[in-house]
């Protein structure tokens, strides 16, 4: 059973909408391309990946074909949209709730990943743990998350400084633990279906990592590559490349 604050299944038709079958603005641009460099599957042989917390599915549909995936989410309609868009390939996707441990028959996954979903975790250790014990020795597991130094919901956003013409980030929280509700849908206000986010600094996750028995290997932040016009843009572009959206861990078993 999910618990009811945290589980995304009342917003999987929301998600599924926003990602679509080739994913969002980010998935195609910025993201996917960043994770497909970071696993290098060519050089594995035999390269299987786990993909915990998949939602439905984005990164399965753009991996090379001799690359075996299995995804894993706790929302089943999430996973109902993964197998309707990825019908024919061999790839397989199951419902777990990633806060309760998972054992699976196969524990030597050459790739683990987890894109744009710790952030929605009360405790990411069961999961960290759940990729520690199904992957080979030294294989890198790649977190995607949005950058928790520079996107804390509600605790973060854009200024300007007109007389140095900057624009700046301005960061009112962050070393606190926060539990951050999310409107799906604004508009609606108080009808909004609700996400939430759980805001940690970056020790956190490091310290987390390693209580599942996981060493460090890189850090990887990724900023956006679109591009403003107007009289605003080249503050606005320049901002954009100093502060990037998200953050990547890239981790390998000890």
């Amino acid at each position: 059973m999910h618990n009811q604050d945290t589980s995304w299944e009342t917003s999987s038709s929301w998600y599924d909408k926003i990602v679509g079958a080739k994913g969002h603005y980010y998935h195609q641009q910025v993201i996917i391309p960043g994770v497909l460099k970071l696993l290098q599957a060519e050089k594995q042989p035999q390269p299987h990946l786990l993909d915990l917390a998949c939602g439905q599915g984005i990164l399965a549909r753009h991996l090379p074909k001799a690359m075996k995936y299995l995804g894993i989410d706790g929302s089943a309609s999430l996973i109902h949209s993964a197998k309707k868009y990825d019908p024919k390939a061999p790839h397989q996707f199951f419902v777990h709730d990633l806060s309760h441990p998972l054992d699976l028959p196969y524990k030597d996954f050459s790739h683990v990943a987890c894109i744009l979903a710790v952030q929605n975790l009360p405790n990411p250790l069961p999961l960290f743990r759940t990729a520690h014990a199904h992957m080979r020795k030294g294989a890198p597991f790649i977190i995607v998350l949005n950058h928790p130094c520079f996107r804390i919901p509600r605790q973060s956003g854009w200024g300007v400084d007109e007389q140095k013409k900057l624009q700046y980030r301005r960061v009112d929280r962050y070393m606190s633990e926060l539990k951050i509700p999310i409107q799906t849908q604004p508009s609606r206000s108080e009808a909004s279906e609700e996400t939430w986010s759980f805001h940690h600094p970056l020790s956190y996750f490091t310290a987390q990592l390693k209580q599942a028995g996981f060493l460090l290997d890189h850090i990887e932040e990724w900023c956006s590559d679109k591009k403003s016009i107007g009289k605003t843009a080249a503050m606005e572009n320049r901002s954009r490349q100093e502060f990037p959206l998200f953050m990547t861990l890239v981790a390998r078993k000890a």
